[in-house]
């Protein structure tokens, strides 16, 4: 095996042992919509804050939800906009709905812990189920998900959607994300097998858990000084016992999470280093090189294509080789990943594109530390 096919190989490995760890997560296709006769009464909670452009579209989604029992808590979180008004309006006539206006966020929580625990004192469902306002929910999205919980006997289950790029850079960006996190993670196997609270992850745009559950790990109050309470909720899930799991549901639910370059290095800048680093093993060790991996996978994927020019313009045949077989295992690998979530497959020559830029937001990110902005807020994360 010559040279540059030799260190071309983590380049092919990587996207390999990826697939590996996906491997048997369940699609909420293959799950009946059916509800029982004796279906457990839902609790949505929906925090919004700022979220007009979104507000009045998720909640018709989830009025026209097949389910029969269920109920839907809305929590106005200190909004300047014309949020409240738009989700009174989109309420109107639904004895099924509610909506409140949190109180004056309390001293050392995040906003949308806060409104998660506002909405839970209405509660009163056997599962609760929260979701995000920039979401879109199909009318058996809760049928399924309430279903696939109970096939897979997990007491937290998240569902992986569909997410809306539309701008240049949310189709660059998004997928390298998107591809970090699953290198990490994994699929549902992988999660429901993880023994360590660190290597279980849950999807805060929507998830449900038993009331039980959400209880014995002290609900949002137990992560309610953390930027990444999905996380740490399906931590807490595992520290007592019990079972995260994840289910696709690309048919299902979908959101569109940023609308262009401001909002995406905004909302990244928030998590990726002060929520990341409450994943990294090894303790204070592991959180100390934290910083390094993370801007390391990123520059990992664009390096063969800035290195691919240099080598030609130079006559370096084994980096000339070297980076071809890289490059074109990454091509590969988001050309894969386009296809699987139906869309073109030019957006993977956007790939080094996006690494470079989400280094760059990544580097950011360590420099802020723990400290956090969003939406006219500051927060310093535990």
């Amino acid at each position: 095996m010559s040279l540059p096919v030799l260190f071309a190989l983590p380049w092919f490995l990587l996207p390999l042992l990826v697939l590996w760890r996906l491997r048997g997560t369940p699609m909420l296709e293959w799950v009946s919509a059916d509800a029982p006769a004796n279906a457990p009464s839902v609790s949505v909670v929906l925090p919004a804050r700022n979220e007009a452009a979104h507000i009045a579209a998720c909640i018709a989604s989830l009025r026209a939800t097949t389910w029969p029992n269920w109920e839907l808590i809305v929590v106005n979180d200190g909004s300047t906009d014309a949020t409240g008004t738009l989700a009174r309006d989109a309420a109107a006539g639904d004895p099924r709905i509610t909506v409140l206006d949190a109180p004056p966020l309390a001293e050392g929580w995040f906003g949308k812990q806060w409104a998660c625990h506002t909405g839970m004192q209405a509660a009163r469902g056997e599962l609760l189920l929260f979701t995000d306002a920039d979401t879109r929910h199909h009318p058996e999205l809760i049928a399924r998900l309430v279903r696939a919980r109970e096939a897979r006997q997990a007491d937290l289950m998240s569902v992986s959607g569909t997410q809306e790029m539309v701008t240049f850079w949310e189709q660059a960006i998004q997928p390298v994300v998107f591809a970090l996190i699953l290198t990490r993670f994994g699929g549902a196997r992988a999660i429901e097998q993880a023994r360590t609270p660190a290597d279980v992850v849950a999807n805060g745009q929507c998830f449900l858990i038993t009331r039980e559950a959400y209880q014995i790990i002290g609900g949002h109050e137990g992560v309610r000084d953390t930027v990444a309470e999905d996380l740490m909720l399906a931590q807490r899930i595992v520290e007592h016992g019990r079972r995260v799991s994840l289910v696709l549901g690309r048919d299902h639910l979908s959101t569109r999470m940023y609308d262009g370059w401001d909002s995406i290095a905004r909302g990244w800048r928030k998590n990726v280093y002060a929520g990341g680093r409450l994943a990294m093993k090894g303790g204070t060790l592991g959180r100390l090189v934290f910083p390094i991996v993370l801007v390391s996978f990123p520059l990992a994927i664009a390096l063969p294509f800035l290195t691919l020019p240099l080598a030609f313009a130079r006559a370096n045949h084994a980096l000339f080789h070297w980076s071809t077989l890289a490059a074109g295992a990454m091509l590969f690998a988001f050309s894969g990943a386009a296809m699987f979530s139906r869309t073109p497959l030019w957006r993977a020559l956007l790939t080094p594109v996006g690494a470079l830029a989400f280094a760059g937001i990544c580097a950011q990110a360590i420099a802020r530390g723990r400290t956090v902005e969003w939406k006219g807020r500051t927060y310093t994360s535990a």
